[in-house]
């Protein structure tokens, strides 16, 4: 079979399957698959953000859960002060919070895009391990920054009273959620696909096979990483605002240095810089922890030699070795 075409079966049945699903599992009784799945695109939508910096640009980052986890505490700060009918300490005008979603997860795409820059301006001036120490560092001092705001629950975190609201849509119905987490994924995966393919996307490719060339033909390489640590940054922020929804929960865990070890185990085992492989990674990852944790909570043992083989074998991941583009030369 003509690799293209194979590529395009796997897609067109992945994308068949996430739309299908809602209807499907509802008809059997299995609603509990929804929220499941939901959970599933976010962390996918989370994934293929890092490997938009991993994959492409070789920037390995420790510290990728920090934007999840400003994403999610600007939806859990707007929404805590509008229950307690309380203005923003931080912010200029007595403003008491909101729970429109547009608001709350545009701030939560800034917030995040800021922190981005303020983190990648400072990252990108070391590389190799130093960068994969410096990001994991700062993930750690947002974490135990986060534990320390009482007003916000500490390391207790802020339970939602409700999910954010979209004029027209139910999002506290978990079918309606469905699909904007479906829709937002799609849309995300669009927008890196046509970066990846432009010439942007040629550079930041150009720098993870050498950047000390690229210099040379002209090109601003620091400039051009610390866009895209921007972009996935805001990437990630936006996974964090829909998390913090779909759990209805927001706590500093999800800025833990283990968060970012499982989004990039997400990326690896999907297949990195294939910008479909994270979402099939995140697929694997989340329903291979629901499956055995019910059988032991050392699932992680039986995740290793996984890894292992796909390292091995499979190096373009579980989307390369479905669409036949993966192998130990792939």
């Amino acid at each position: 079979m003509d690799k293209f075409n194979r590529k395009s079966i796997v897609l067109l049945v992945g994308l068949a399957l996430l739309l299908a699903l809602p209807p499907i599992t509802i008809a059997m009784e299995e609603a509990y698959f929804i929220s499941l799945f939901s959970r599933i695109m976010i962390y996918a939508l989370a994934a293929v953000s890092l490997d938009l910096i991993l994959g492409y640009a070789g920037m390995a980052s420790l510290g990728h859960g920090a934007f999840l986890g400003v994403g999610a505490y600007a939806v859990g700060i707007l929404a805590f002060h509008v229950t307690e009918e309380t203005a923003i300490p931080f912010l200029p005008g007595g403003w008491a919070g909101s729970i429109n979603a547009v608001i709350s997860w545009g701030s939560a795409i800034v917030v995040s895009s800021l922190f981005a820059l303020v983190i990648g301006a400072l990252s990108l001036r070391t590389s190799g391990v130093y960068f994969i120490m410096i990001t994991l560092a700062f993930a750690q001092m947002l974490f135990f920054f986060f534990v320390s705001l009482t007003t916000y629950g500490g390391e207790d975190g802020i339970n939602l009273d409700q999910r954010s609201q979209i004029p027209g849509l139910d999002l506290a119905d978990d079918a309606s959620f469905y699909y904007v987490c479906l829709a937002l994924l799609l849309a995300f995966v669009y927008i890196c696909y046509r970066i990846v393919n432009s010439r942007f996307g040629m550079v930041m490719r150009g720098c993870k096979q050498n950047e000390t060339r690229m210099r040379a033909l002209g090109y601003s390489t620091y400039r051009y990483k610390l866009i895209c640590f921007v972009i996935a940054g805001a990437g990630a922020g936006l996974a964090g605002a829909l998390i913090a929804n779909q759990s209805e929960f927001v706590g500093p865990g999800l800025m833990h240095w283990t968060r970012s070890g499982e989004v990039m185990i997400m990326v690896i085992l999907g297949g990195m810089g294939t910008i479909f492989g994270p979402i099939f990674g995140a697929v694997a990852l989340l329903l291979m922890e629901e499956v055995l944790a019910a059988y032991t909570e050392h699932w992680m043992i039986i995740l290793g030699p996984v890894l292992i083989f796909v390292v091995l074998f499979a190096r373009r991941g579980i989307y390369g070795f479905l669409t036949g583009d993966g192998g130990r030369d792939g």
